[in-house]
């Protein structure tokens, strides 16, 4: 009798890749222990301060240094062994979680040595990250390159789920320290699971770029190729004008709802929970509407949606339309990720998404200062309500200036030329 297997949803497919697996669950524990130092750090600066600007202002620090280096960490990560290169930036991360932890024990914790950390921290990861995120690339095959972004994502959301969760627990019952200590031992994971996974063999005989031409090429195709631009300028606005949502969770929580930490877990949790739902569906989303007018989609609705979490009520009511933010959210964002290394060759894809890194981080750390510091002068949801009417037209003006760049017509890859010495 012939042996049947249980239907695998389309999502999931990448999990059939050897070592993917591996590296995903690695990356998800180190993310659950990153999400309890988030949210105790977040809650601590809000309590100390009572000012949005300092909680913006300490989110914006670690995605600040993308703004400089995230092209560099990209050539980096596509000139380097990116096993080792995402190896060595998980033992700097647990070294600088170390510090913190050291610290909260001996009662030394200030707003300002939060703010350094939180900046070093950024530092590393952007130099190290895009060598994680081009290894997973090289994980899977092309055809599934989407879904491993979406359940990249979705593992990164998980661990926003759980994180917040026992950071809740743990700062009821020991204190920040605790749930700092979580993080650094959580560094461990990702490392264990890269010792474990054999990557694909790279081109040994492929001419080495020098570090600045890769540079430079990894910008010039990004500017020349349309569709990556136009992808890059939708990221920097959904991250200056949305995204901030994610970092005045805090601020939102207990001046607007007038509650506390658990009350910031619980909305930081519901999102997650969004945006792990959404990682299930969205391969099967993707095949019914066609990427880019599942792209054109969420780009519309997330402003809408972001609009009715912002005008919430009560905590429950902002929980559920967090949740359905965070789904919204993870759709678009995995798209649009995708999109930028999806379009280039694979010696190139680690570039490309440092590139996307780039035009998020500054975005974001623009976005989420900015809008925290209106709100310290005006009321909160006067300015993010604003924002996000301004993200609303914006996408509607795109659709009426650029109709096919929302249809599903079939695109050449980007032109690429390959890298010569000749002139070296």
């Amino acid at each position: 009798m012939p042996a049947h297997r249980l239907p695998r949803l389309t999502s999931l497919r990448p999990f059939d890749s050897p070592g993917y697996f591996a590296v995903w669950l690695g990356a998800l524990i180190s993310n659950i222990g990153t999400w309890m130092e988030t949210v105790a750090m977040g809650v601590y600066v809000t309590q100390t301060t009572g000012k949005a600007e300092w909680t913006g202002a300490v989110v914006a620090l670690s995605f600040l240094p993308a703004v400089i280096l995230a092209p560099v960490g990209g050539a980096l990560a596509d000139r380097f062994d990116r096993r080792a290169y995402a190896g060595l930036g998980a033992i700097l991360q647990a070294a600088l979680a170390a510090v913190l932890t050291v610290l909260a024990f001996r009662g030394q914790l200030s707003v300002s040595i939060i703010g350094v950390i939180s900046f070093l921290n950024g530092c590393v990861s952007t130099l190290t990250y895009p060598a994680f995120s081009a290894l997973l690339a090289e994980l899977v095959p092309p055809e599934d390159l989407h879904l491993s972004t979406s359940l990249n994502s979705a593992q990164f959301n998980l661990g926003r789920i759980l994180g917040p969760t026992l950071a809740a627990v743990v700062l009821q019952a020991g204190g920040p320290a605790w749930a700092l200590l979580a993080n650094t031992l959580s560094f461990f994971a990702v490392l264990v699971a890269l010792w474990r996974v054999v990557p694909p063999a790279r081109d040994a005989a492929a001419k080495r770029e020098p570090l600045w031409d890769g540079i430079r090429r990894g910008i010039t195709v990004a500017r020349d190729d349309e569709d990556i631009s136009l992808v890059l300028v939708a990221t920097f606005f959904v991250a200056a004008l949305v995204a901030p949502f994610i970092g005045l969770v805090p601020v939102f929580a207990i001046r607007e709802l007038g509650q506390g930490a658990a009350a910031t877990s619980l909305l930081v949790t519901c999102q997650g929970a969004g945006a792990v739902t959404a990682a299930l569906g969205v391969g099967t989303l993707a095949e019914l509407f066609g990427q880019r007018k599942l792209r054109g989609y969420s780009a519309t609705t997330i402003a809408v949606l972001a609009g009715v979490y912002w005008l919430a009520p009560t905590l429950q009511v902002a929980a559920v339309c967090i949740f359905f933010l965070g789904a919204n959210y993870l759709v678009l964002m995995s798209s649009l990720s995708a999109s930028c290394q999806g379009r280039v060759p694979r010696e190139l894809q680690a570039r490309m998404g440092s590139l996307y890194s780039m035009v998020l981080g500054a975005g974001y750390s623009l976005g989420v200062w900015f809008q925290g510091a209106l709100a310290d002068r005006m009321h909160l949801r006067f300015v993010t309500i604003g924002a996000a009417a301004i993200f609303l037209a914006l996408v509607l003006t795109t659709r009426l200036l650029k109709p096919a760049r929302f249809e599903n017509e079939p695109l050449a890859h980007a032109e690429v030329q390959p890298f010569s010495d000749s002139a070296h």
